[in-house]
């Protein structure tokens, strides 16, 4: 009897770990990278969530487009470059208090820079998950500001504006769509109704935004 009860035990340990297998490969999101031989912890990160995962591909695609823009500014050469630094910075962000924030903030900002710089990377591929930067101008801030938006799942926008900038993520909203953050300053607030943008920063009030033309 006691050879069966072990033998049963066992099988059942053996079931579990193949349950878990089947499980942890299940929570692993398609990436640009393999994450059977990721080590980075962030990359590690990555995999595991779809909103990262999301931004990952859609990264890899922008920057392969901007590769093959010759008039992109910077010019592909540098882009390279500048890419190999990128993941460096970007995998700096496990040693942060809040590793999924900073990656967002890495992601959305090269994203920005990606697509303000090429006009092949801004107009490529209809189903893509970015679109910006546009420029609102908005009652009571004198420099314009640009955003660049990550269709994700939560979405993410990237505002920048003189030498400041923000990211924030989308939140629930009865109306519209709407995105908040905060850093050492205080909360921000985005928020998106048709026509109507509403911008909101520390130490102000609710400041009504117009889109302007991009050149």
């Amino acid at each position: 009897m006691k050879t069966v009860t072990n033998l049963f035990t066992c099988l059942l340990a053996a079931s579990v770990c193949a349950v878990t297998s089947t499980c942890a490969q299940a929570a692993s999101f398609e990436t640009s990278f393999d994450c059977a031989t990721a080590r980075a912890s962030v990359e590690k990160l990555i995999c595991r969530d779809r909103q990262l995962a999301q931004m990952d591909i859609e990264l890899t695609r922008l920057y392969r487009l901007a590769l093959t823009d010759q008039r992109s500014v910077p010019r592909p050469d540098k882009i390279l470059i500048d890419q190999e630094f990128w993941i460096d910075a970007r995998n700096q962000c496990a040693s942060t208090s809040e590793p999924k924030a900073c990656t967002i903030r890495s992601y959305a900002e090269r994203a920005h820079q990606l697509r303000q710089g090429s006009a092949i990377v801004r107009t490529k591929d209809p189903d893509r998950l970015t679109e910006g930067p546009l420029a609102f101008r908005c009652t009571g801030l004198t420099p314009l500001i640009a955003a660049t938006f990550f269709n994700t799942q939560p979405g993410v926008v990237y505002l920048k504006w003189a030498n400041t900038s923000i990211t924030l993520n989308q939140v629930p909203s009865d109306s519209g769509t709407q995105y908040t953050g905060k850093d050492s300053q205080g909360s921000y607030r985005f928020w998106q109704d048709g026509n109507g943008v509403i911008f909101q920063k520390p130490g102000s009030g609710a400041m009504s935004c117009t889109a302007e033309p991009v050149s």
